[in-house]
């Protein structure tokens, strides 16, 4: 493929050198005398490589390289420089440049030169286009978050995703297993074909062969015609896997061959069908565990686990929760026409202090839940199951605690002691939220909700 290579040099025969070399291994030159002409074509959408040389009246390479990296980072900048001046080219590679080039050189050193900066540039712009994917899936919005974990399972989703390996993804029963699947495969090349899902532990074992593999027609009682099994629906595309460790142990063999050979037959056939395949799978069991027990293979387990992902349970990510309860809400409030959009403050504060047992699964249950339950404007505490809405060891001393509230009803009860609790935090630390958040035990951003709700006034705490 053309492409397009800036040449700036304010010497007429380096620059027709450089153009002659660069022409004939079928690139497109462009020529520029100084910094500031060069500038301009840089803002070429067709650009692809810059070659500069670091001495030039005016603006000089060093500046040009900072200048042309602030305003197109995708595209590498190569550096010309004589041998006294490698130095300052070395300063150019700290300050963003791709390379450089010791005066003089061969033809060859300035076509390879190019063209691993052309293959830098083809990654930067793949990185860039598959970010964008990744902000645009369904999926990736799913899993979105703004904590750490969240962050490094989109980010091992991205490494992994452009590949045929195969994928083991592990965690606990809701965390969004087939989730981080279906996105791996989203932003895969594979993306425009099938997407095929079987859930191993849901289908009676002496099915599981038929419904893996297919069957012909005449393979037994009832087979009046040939099958497709899941395998053949998935070619081109992926299968995922769920529950893997609960696939029988005649059938582990058998998968095992596919993954190592690449072909299966179809039950009741001797004909053997090549394999174009992603296998991806999930389990939340502990499949070391399996293999020592001797109820799963160790050499399937190798050929499953050539890369693997852990997804992390909802209660290692409960800076996540309020994102991922608005993202429910949204959708569910679609579905079922509601005009719910929001949550309060405090309904966020109790969603993100429940321990989650049924994780990502349970989130989205409670959020349809409470949307359905709710009769104003927004979501509050008193739409959530009771398990969620009342702290733990309430319920317990329930008489206690009604006898507490006189004859006050429970928001106004309850704010009192919200605003008792915050008043004695916030004076004990000087006002400082930060401090008094973490003797509350909730985030600072939730504090500040908190304060702004009930009016609380700082500075006439601190004085």
């Amino acid at each position: 493929m053309k492409r397009t290579v800036l040449v700036v040099d304010d010497e007429q025969n380096m620059q027709t050198v450089m153009r002659m070399v660069l022409e004939s291994a079928g690139h497109e030159v462009l020529v520029a005398d100084s910094g500031e002409a060069a500038l301009a074509q840089v803002q070429n959408p067709n650009l692809d490589v810059v070659l500069t040389d670091l001495r030039m009246p005016g603006m000089g390479g060093e500046e040009f390289v900072v200048r042309c990296r602030q305003s197109r980072p995708d595209v590498p900048v190569i550096i010309i420089t004589a041998h006294g001046t490698i130095r300052s080219a070395v300063k150019s590679i700290h300050d963003g440049a791709a390379d450089y080039l010791t005066k003089p050189f061969e033809p060859e050193q300035l076509e390879i030169a190019v063209h691993n900066a052309i293959k830098l540039r083809d990654i930067l712009r793949e990185n860039a286009q598959l970010k964008a994917e990744v902000s645009e899936s369904r999926g990736a919005k799913r899993l979105a978050g703004e904590g750490r974990a969240a962050r490094q399972l989109l980010e091992e989703i991205q490494r992994v995703a452009p590949y045929k390996t195969g994928v083991l993804i592990t965690g606990e029963s809701g965390t969004g297993k087939e989730l981080v699947a279906r996105t791996i495969h989203e932003l895969s090349p594979r993306r425009e074909r099938p997407w095929v899902a079987l859930n191993c532990s849901a289908i009676p074992r002496d099915l599981m062969e038929s419904e893996l593999f297919g069957y012909v027609k005449g393979a037994f009682t009832g087979a009046t015609q040939n099958r497709a099994g899941r395998v053949e629906q998935a070619q081109g595309g992926t299968l995922f896997l769920d529950e893997i460790g609960d696939l029988d142990a005649g059938l582990q063999a058998k998968l095992l061959r596919v993954l190592q050979e690449r072909e299966y037959s179809p039950v009741g056939s001797n004909q053997v069908r090549a394999v174009d395949v992603r296998f991806i799978a999930a389990t939340n069991r502990d499949l070391k565990a399996l293999v020592q027990e001797g109820q799963f293979r160790e050499d399937l387990l190798y050929r499953l686990d050539v890369y693997s992902i852990v997804v992390p349970p909802l209660r290692h990510r409960r800076e996540d929760i309020p994102l991922l309860a608005q993202t429910f809400l949204h959708e569910l409030a679609a579905e079922t026409d509601k005009k719910i959009t929001a949550f309060t403050p405090a309904a966020l504060e109790a969603l993100e202090g429940y321990d989650w047992p049924g994780n990502i699964r349970e989130l989205r249950n409670t959020v349809e839940r409470s949307l359905l339950s709710c009769q104003g404007k927004t979501i509050d505490v008193g739409d959530l199951p009771a398990a969620i809405a009342t702290p733990s060891g309430v319920a317990t001393g329930e008489k206690s605690a009604l006898a507490r509230m006189g004859r006050k009803n429970l928001d106004h009860w309850l704010e009192e002691v919200e605003r008792g609790a915050i008043l004695e935090a916030l004076a004990q630390t000087k006002g400082v939220q930060a401090h008094a958040a973490k003797k509350l035990g909730i985030s600072e951003r939730s504090l500040w909700h908190r304060i702004k709700k009930l009016n609380i006034q700082i500075n006439r705490i601190i004085h």
